[in-house]
């Protein structure tokens, strides 16, 4: 790469999903449906927690602010593509794509403290059920939403201050629909050998940590069900941790498969289809899956629109 190519670069291009104009206005009419289903929907689920006492629990507490995480995390990346697409450019400015990977980091790591402080919720309601209106009080709560919430915040800064120590070419065109850490650190004109060694660091630390405390609080959870003797008794207590179970294997599969399609192939065009899985349609499908399994949910939710 000659010096003189390399400067302070303005602007990146979004090439998107498909370069065929016939096809913009399916994306777009799709993406902007999933997108408001998804701010509706968890837009519903805070409502129904906020306005009903019987939800104010530890449980409905950090499904609220899953909900609201949920909501931040596809509004850094979908409005700017249905711009993009509805005015026909592929432009995003330096700064908002420095600013819209910062975001994006920041809630896609409160994604996953959420997930596990809510498996530790479930883990103290299973398997100490008669110490867990002390353990999981209201100071402990809110302090396990703000630990979260200042770990993600400087996570995702040291990686925002890590690119921006990077030089690029006069020309960079992400494959992408949305600036994605990994793929800045790639189209890098400078040396990244650092960028990479934190940025893995960071998802062994975090994701993978995290990760391992799931399946170690479920490794609890399932052994002490099995504990109990009636058949009625293992059924309740397994349909309290069911959406739960169910949101965390939807977000880790959709993320792993977003990894592995990226490292089979050197197209970064399947890896941005894949990443729809996690960044659009699990947010998406939290709502359902709560609101289908949970009889409290859907009788406050039936209350606020009014439904007999």
């Amino acid at each position: 790469m000659e010096p003189g190519n390399i400067t302070r670069i303005s602007k990146f291009l979004l090439l998107g999903f498909s370069e065929r104009p016939e096809l913009q206005p399916l994306i777009f009419g799709l993406f902007l449906s999933m997108y408001l289903i998804n701010v509706f929907g968890n837009l519903l689920i805070i409502l129904a927690v906020s306005s009903d006492s019987h939800l104010h629990t530890p449980m409905y507490f950090f499904l609220a602010n899953l909900s609201f995480v949920d909501i931040c995390f596809t509004s850094t990346t979908v409005p700017k593509m249905l711009w993009n697409i509805q005015t026909q450019t592929k432009v995003i400015t330096y700064a908002g794509c420095i600013t819209q990977m910062n975001f994006f980091i920041t809630f896609a790591g409160m994604d996953d403290f959420l997930l596990s402080v809510m498996a530790y919720d479930r883990f103290v309601a299973i398997c100490h059920p008669l110490h867990y209106t002390v353990i999981m009080n209201p100071r402990l709560c809110g302090l396990l939403v703000l630990v979260s919430w200042i770990t993600s915040v400087l996570h995702s800064l040291v990686h925002t201050l890590m690119v921006l120590r990077l030089s690029f070419c006069t020309e960079v065109v992400i494959p992408h629909f949305f600036c994605e850490l990994n793929q800045m650190i790639q189209l890098a004109s400078s040396d990244t050998f650092l960028n990479n060694v934190v940025m893995y660091l960071g998802a062994m630390l975090l994701g993978g940590g995290l990760l391992v405390w799931i399946l170690y609080s479920y490794s609890k959870i399932v052994s002490s069900i099995r504990g109990i003797s009636s058949a009625q008794g293992k059924y309740k207590a397994f349909s309290t941790c069911a959406s739960h179970l169910s949101v965390v294997s939807l977000f880790y599969c959709a993320s792993l498969g977003v990894y592995l399609s990226s490292a089979a192939t050197q197209s970064s065009r399947p890896g941005a289809t894949a990443s729809v899985m996690y960044t659009v349609v699990t947010p998406m499908l939290n709502p359902f899956i709560y609101s289908l399994r949970n009889r409290n949910i859907k009788r406050a939710l039936k209350r606020i629109l009014g439904i007999p």
